[in-house]
């Protein structure tokens, strides 16, 4: 049933859909990363309890989102063949290698240390721990590198010529990677994703303070998110309008 709709329409809906539901994730992901490799560090200088407690309570969260985006992602990699297949087969050149690098230098970082960051804390020592999470949290930034690079070309496309078949095939990979609307995209989507966990912890943690105004690790989670929230956020007031 069309319900009257063209198969463009629909095609768009439905993906519109899922890349607004998939997003949700990584954006969530890659801040939260970086949130659980601030409480790790701060737990091996301060050696305060507090900060373990709330990178163990985090780490859960964190597991749970990380599937979800994986698990969600594989359907817009289908999405792409099946309701976009003309686009896939003419900008294929240049879309398919930068989503390949993304797989390829962030997905199996992330995935490669994220068992030994949510599980290894005691079965390797505590500098390899640390790393192990520190490279997880440098995953998500390299992988949202090589998203916003594909949807940036998508918007400002650069560094490309057309062959005989009338497809879009790279001539300069770094024009290609480094588009005009590239720089502007990638901090606006970083600082989106990092207040986007602020305002996450920051409720979570509000709501716990609410229960009890004496829980100590739901003031400092509440403390660090709005700390984060106050500075980021006219950063993104400026970086939006420079967008």
């Amino acid at each position: 049933m069309s319900f009257g709709q063209t198969a463009e329409l629909l095609a768009r809906i439905q993906f519109a859909f899922t890349i607004s539901f998939h997003f949700i994730f990584p954006a969530f992901s890659i801040g939260l990363a970086a949130f659980l490799a601030v409480l790790n560090a701060l737990w091996l200088w301060k050696r305060d309890a507090v900060y373990l407690k709330l990178f163990d309570y985090w780490k859960t969260v964190f597991a749970i989102v990380f599937g979800m985006g994986v698990v969600s992602g594989i359907v817009i990699s289908y999405q792409f063949g099946t309701n976009w297949a003309r686009f896939a087969d003419k900008a294929g050149p240049v879309i398919g290698p930068l989503m390949g690098y993304e797989v390829l230098t962030a997905f199996f970082l992330e995935s490669g240390f994220l068992g030994i960051a949510l599980f290894g804390r005691k079965r390797v020592g505590p500098g390899l721990h640390m790393f192990a999470v520190a490279m997880v949290a440098v995953g998500t930034l390299i992988s949202a590198t090589w998203i916003i690079a594909a949807n940036s070309w998508m918007q400002t496309p650069a560094g490309y010529g057309v062959n005989d078949a009338g497809q879009f095939v790279p001539v300069d990979w770094w024009a290609i990677i480094f588009n005009p609307s590239f720089p502007y995209r990638l901090v606006h989507t970083v600082l989106a994703a990092f207040l986007t966990t602020a305002f996450a912890v920051g409720a979570t943690g509000a709501w716990h303070l609410l229960r009890d105004n004496t829980n100590r690790h739901a003031r400092v989670m509440f403390s660090m998110a709005m700390w984060m929230a106050a500075l980021v956020t006219p950063i993104q007031i400026v970086a939006g309008d420079q967008h």
